[in-house]
């Protein structure tokens, strides 16, 4: 155990109304008292600021929501000091679809063709020519939703239809990829720590649990893991998802990735592990988690698996019997890695990439003006 002088100030970044994803029996065995600091809304920043710096955190964990994103942005500027985990530069692809399409773009990661839609003439002019079906979703938050802002549009009157009566801002419009289905692929340390496949009802397209699809853990192919991986790289995320749709074509497509995701509580607790670790410089016990755990653990039933708590594997040795070198092959082929830190440089500035906040629209004609989008 490291001495508790020389650890980091740990502290829980709260939000109200938002619930929570970690707390700190996630992290057993940190033997600092760990803080927390409740961002409050509204008029709220300096207080929350002054708070971090009064409790002299040195690390503050937790996802910032869609609708706080910016504000966070200036409030580590205040906070120079303070480690963000995750960062807000990863954080980057929780806000918006949007962001989830700028980060895959320039990571040269597979995403369906995507086009946003700033101006209503632009978007309509687009929905003119353009091949159907398509896409459109609502952009602000990395998820879906669940499916209920995903709409399939059969036709240009479809779509003029859906976003006059949505108005969604900006207009986020993706081509149809008949899949099979998808896969969900969780990462700690850009390490698959547990994958499943989430397929759709018979004849429909949408594979999400709450409108029907089921989910199973079996044979989920490299593929998908290596496309997971790299996206967790590329994001310098201590923790990370992915939905990858596999189409029928056979070719494999990132439709969402953040680090804000659903996760039973034994997979925060190897989260918490993972951090203790980190964040101590290795002084801490590292999680071992083997590779496609999940097709064991996902033989449990689901409601099994939300109670079940701080799951360890031991150390996997060769046998000498049988030359058994898995483990070797398990480490060699993703590796948990520590997150490289990055101080001093911020690779998604909001002053070039908030759209949503900056856009100026275009300048238009006298007596031509109609509505915005923008609502």
């Amino acid at each position: 155990m490291p001495s508790t002088s020389a650890l980091p100030k740990i502290g829980f970044l709260y939000l109200d109304h938002v619930l929570r994803f970690f707390d700190k029996s996630n992290f057993k065995g940190w033997p600092n008292k760990i803080e927390q600091v409740t961002y409050h809304w509204g008029n709220d920043k300096q207080r929350f600021i002054n708070e971090v710096k009064q409790k002299n955190i040195d690390v503050l964990i937790g996802n910032i929501p869609a609708t706080a994103y910016e504000t966070f942005r200036e409030i580590a500027k205040a906070l120079p000091k303070v480690r963000f985990v995750p960062s807000l530069d990863t954080q980057f692809a929780n806000k918006s679809k949007e962001n989830v399409t700028h980060f895959c773009q320039k990571h040269d990661l597979p995403i369906p063709t995507t086009n946003i839609f700033y101006e209503k003439d632009d978007a309509f002019a687009f929905l003119a020519k353009t091949n159907y079906p398509k896409i459109i979703k609502k952009s602000y938050g990395p998820s879906n939703y669940g499916g209920y802002f995903v709409h399939k549009v059969d036709s240009e009157a479809e779509a003029r239809a859906l976003l006059a009566e949505k108005k969604y801002y900006p207009v986020y419009v993706q081509e149809f990829v008949p899949m099979l289905a998808d896969i969900r692929v969780m990462l700690v340390g850009h390490k698959p720590i547990c994958a499943f496949w989430r397929r759709p009802p018979e004849g429909e397209w949408l594979t999400n649990t709450s409108q029907g699809g089921e989910m199973d853990y079996q044979k989920v192919p490299r593929q998908a893991l290596d496309i997971a991986v790299r996206a967790s790289k590329a994001a310098n995320a201590e923790y990370w998802a992915c939905d990858i749709a596999l189409g029928v074509d056979g070719n494999y497509r990132i439709l969402e990735c953040a680090t804000a995701f659903a996760a039973f509580p034994y997979v925060r607790d190897w989260i918490g592990q993972y951090l203790m670790w980190d964040l101590s410089n290795g002084a801490m016990k590292r999680p071992i988690v083997p590779l496609y755990n999940w097709e064991e653990l996902g033989k449990i039933s689901s409601s099994m698996l939300r109670t079940m708590r701080h799951i360890t594997f031991g150390e996997s040795t060769p046998s000498y019997d049988c030359a058994d070198n898995l483990a070797q092959v398990d480490s060699q082929l993703f590796p948990l890695l520590p997150i490289e830190l990055r101080e001093g440089l911020e690779e998604w500035p909001s002053h070039i990439w908030n759209y949503q906040d900056n856009y100026v629209p275009k300048v238009k004609k006298i007596g031509t003006c109609g509505p915005s989008f923008r609502t």
